[in-house]
C-alpha cells in the first residue's frame, strides 16, 4: 500500500485540512489530493469529507485511520533499525496527557526531546476526559489514577500523591472538617465524571461520594475554583506543590482518613509493536518523575 498516501491520510486528519497536511509533507495540496483520491479508489471506498474550508473522516476514514497510521509506523521503524542510533527515532510521536500535568510535567520535556533527535516529530493533545488512544491513533498516553482497560499495555512510572486542599478563605468561613463525615458537609469541588473520592482509612478504603456546587471537566478549573475559595477540593502533590508553598492553599488534614494514593501510568495499544520513537519520551518522563 503507497505509504505516501497513507501520510496524506494521517496528516489530514490531525489537522483537519488537506492544505494542511500538504505543507507537513512538503507537497503540493493537488498532489495531496490525487494521493488521495488513489488511497480511496485502491481501498474502494471513501474516507473523508470534503469541504471547501474543512475535511472530516468518513467512519470508514475513522476505522481505517489507526491501522494507516501503524503501517506509517512500520516503515519508520523498519527503515530506524537500518540506520541505527539516534537516527532510529523518527516520525510522528502522538502522546495525549491530562491537561494540567501535560503543561507541567510533559511539555517541558519536549524541547530537549526533539532537539536530540532531529528526525522526531511530536503531537501532544492536553486533555482530562479519557481518551481512546486506539481509535484516535495515539502511540501513548499518560494517565493518572486506577487502571481499568486491560486491552491496553500499562507500565506504572511513578506513585502519585494526593493532597485535600481548601484556600484560607474558605476554611475561615466554613470552618475546617476533622473527619470523613464532617467532610461530607463541606463544598465539593470536582471532576465531572468523579462520582467519589477514595480514602484509606483505619479500615480500608473508603468511597465518600457527595455532590458539589461545582465540577469541570478540566483539573485547572477546579484548581482555579478551589484558590477562589469556592470548597475543598483533591489534587495531586505536584499540582499544588507552589500553592501549598505560598499559603494560597492549606491542606485539609483529616483525622480519621488520607486521600488514597494513585500511580502516573503510560499506556499504550496492546495491538501495535512499540516503535523506538516512544523510548526516549518514556525515559525523559520517568526520569522527571524521579527527581
Amino acid at each position: 500500500m503507497d505509504t505516501e498516501a497513507l501520510a496524506v491520510l494521517s496528516h489530514a486528519a490531525a489537522s483537519g485540512s488537506l492544505s494542511a497536511a500538504a505543507r507537513r509533507l512538503g507537497v503540493s495540496p493537488t498532489l495531496a489530493s490525487r494521493r488521495l483520491a488513489a488511497l480511496e479508489e485502491a481501498l474502494g471506498v471513501r474516507l473523508v469529507n470534503r469541504t471547501t474550508r474543512s475535511l472530516s473522516l468518513t467512519p470508514e476514514g475513522l476505522a481505517f485511520l489507526p491501522h494507516a497510521r501503524a503501517m506509517l509506523e512500520a516503515e519508520a521503524s523498519a527503515l530506524g533499525s537500518l540506520a541505527g542510533g539516534i537516527g532510529a527515532v523518527s516520525g510522528l510521536l502522538r502522546v495525549t496527557a491530562p491537561a494540567s500535568f501535560g503543561r507541567k510535567v510533559v511539555a517541558p520535556l519536549i524541547p530537549d526531546l526533539l532537539r536530540t533527535h532531529p528526525a522526531l516529530r511530536v503531537q501532544l493533545s492536553l486533555q482530562d476526559r479519557l481518551i481512546d488512544i486506539v481509535g484516535e491513533g495515539f502511540d501513548l498516553a499518560v494517565r493518572i489514577g486506577r487502571m481499568r482497560d486491560s486491552s491496553l499495555l500499562a507500565r506504572k512510572l511513578a506513585d502519585n500523591p494526593r493532597r485535600l486542599c481548601a484556600a484560607p478563605a474558605y476554611l475561615q468561613q466554613s470552618g475546617q472538617p476533622r473527619t470523613l463525615a464532617e467532610l461530607a458537609d463541606h463544598q465539593r469541588l470536582g471532576l465531572i465524571d468523579r462520582e467519589a473520592w477514595p480514602f484509606v482509612t483505619p479500615d480500608g478504603t473508603r468511597e465518600v461520594r457527595f455532590e458539589g456546587r461545582f465540577e469541570s471537566d478540566s483539573m485547572e478549573a477546579v484548581r482555579v475554583a478551589c484558590l477562589a475559595g469556592l470548597g475543598i477540593a483533591t489534587f495531586s502533590y505536584w499540582d499544588v506543590e507552589a500553592d501549598l508553598a505560598s499559603g494560597a492553599l492549606r491542606e485539609v488534614a483529616l483525622e480519621d482518613a488520607t486521600p488514597e494514593p494513585v500511580a502516573i501510568w503510560i499506556v499504550r495499544p496492546s495491538s501495535r509493536h512499540a516503535p523506538p520513537k516512544i523510548a526516549p519520551f518514556i525515559d525523559a518522563l520517568e526520569a522527571r518523575l524521579q527527581v
